[in-house]
């Protein structure tokens, strides 16, 4: 029973750090992270990587990708397609390059450096979405860029894992045979499969699962809907949160997507997604931290400039302002839990040098609460 000990000093200071966070207007997660370090190895070591710990925390990460895919708004998408796919597009391309170029420069082999600038590549956009909100300006022009862009970021994010995942062995995934282009033609039909569960299956299975005088059957039949898609998704050689994440959005297009949505946000937040968060920190050190400075200041200019020039030419080409483009370019630069998930299959999969990876999370971090000091103060600029 030492693991329930365990878990509720993660729960208490998950909580406690999280709520310091949110009331200086920073990023919860980033608290329920920390307290991952403060509580593990690193600090206190009061708290260690465990198997208990990794099955709590990878379904965690499952239950995170999967409420992602819930909260993608694709109406939103389609009306702000254009500006959104350009925005997201060269959001993903620049990061890429930028920081893969840098990884490269460092000593990292092609693999490597490619994947870490696929990490880089998703965006947050909870962070942004507050900070707007607090300034009235989420259903503006800019607000409806970043929304519709963030939800075509993380589709491209998930899209371009898949095919590292596809066309890497690196991380011992070869998939289901030892033939390559057998393995890439099972993955293409498992996508096919999905479109057809976000077309036909999704509604027609929530709607029977409406009909059960079953506690909570709605709730059940998306969770069982969602943890086949990521089960399949994982045999088939692609990772498990790529199939959580399109199973949400196959929910979201079903009128029950609010219930499930409330439902699963408890289960998930109340116990699961602090234990993620937790367990990353856990897996921190600073033993090269003075070793990796260089990298660490480096790859963050390179992180917040990749995003922020992304975002403010893509909206200057749809005719945006200078400082509408600018809050475009400040909104899109969160990494949030979305790199923190990239960066967790990284390491599992040994797909970076395992040294460096405390200081990627490290990277991750800064970025993400430098983001909304960077977008206030350009929405500040609106109101001269």
């Amino acid at each position: 029973m030492h693991f329930l000990g365990e878990l509720i000093i993660i729960l208490i200071v998950t909580t406690l750090l999280g709520q310091l966070f949110a009331r200086f207007n920073l990023p919860p997660v980033i608290g329920q992270l920390l307290s991952g370090i403060i509580l593990g190895p690193a600090i206190l070591s009061w708290v260690h990587p465990g198997n208990i710990i990794s099955l709590f925390s990878e379904f965690g990460v499952i239950l995170l990708m999967f409420l992602a895919g819930l909260e993608s708004d694709l109406d939103l998408l389609k009306k702000y397609f254009n500006l959104s796919f350009t925005v997201a597009g060269i959001g993903v391309i620049l990061p890429v390059i930028f920081m893969g170029t840098a990884s490269l420069l460092f000593g990292m082999k092609f693999l490597e450096a490619l994947f870490i600038g696929i990490v880089f590549a998703a965006t947050s956009v909870s962070i942004s979405v507050e900070v707007l909100k607090d300034a009235n300006q989420l259903h503006t022009r800019a607000g409806s860029a970043i929304l519709g862009a963030a939800v075509v970021d993380d589709i491209l994010a998930v899209v371009v894992l898949s095919l590292f995942t596809t066309f890497s062995h690196e991380g011992g995934k070869s998939g289901l045979t030892n033939n390559f282009f057998l393995n890439l033609l099972i993955e293409v039909i498992y996508f096919g499969a999905v479109w057809l569960i976000y077309k036909f299956i999704a509604p027609y299975f929530m709607k029977a699962a409406e009909k059960l005088e079953v506690n909570y059957a709605v709730v059940i039949a998306s969770l069982v809907l969602a943890l086949t898609m990521a089960w399949v998704a994982d045999f088939v050689g692609l990772s498990a949160v790529v199939g959580a994440f399109f199973g949400g959005l196959a929910i979201r297009q079903t009128p029950q997507y609010q219930e499930v949505n409330s439902s699963v946000s408890a289960i998930g937040y109340a116990i699961f997604i602090p234990v993620f968060f937790a367990d990353i920190g856990l897996s921190m050190t600073f033993a090269s931290f003075i070793k990796d400075i260089w990298f660490i200041i480096i790859m963050t200019i390179l992180a917040l400039v990749s995003k922020f020039w992304a975002g403010k030419y893509s909206s200057e080409i749809f005719g945006f302002s200078k400082n509408d483009a600018n809050i475009v370019g400040a909104g899109m630069i969160s990494r949030g839990e979305v790199a923190l998930i990239v960066a967790q299959i990284g390491i599992t999969h040994h797909l970076f040098p395992e040294d460096i990876y405390s200081s990627l999370i490290l990277v991750i971090i800064v970025t993400t609460v430098l983001s909304p000091f960077i977008l206030n103060h350009y929405l500040k600029n609106l109101s001269k």
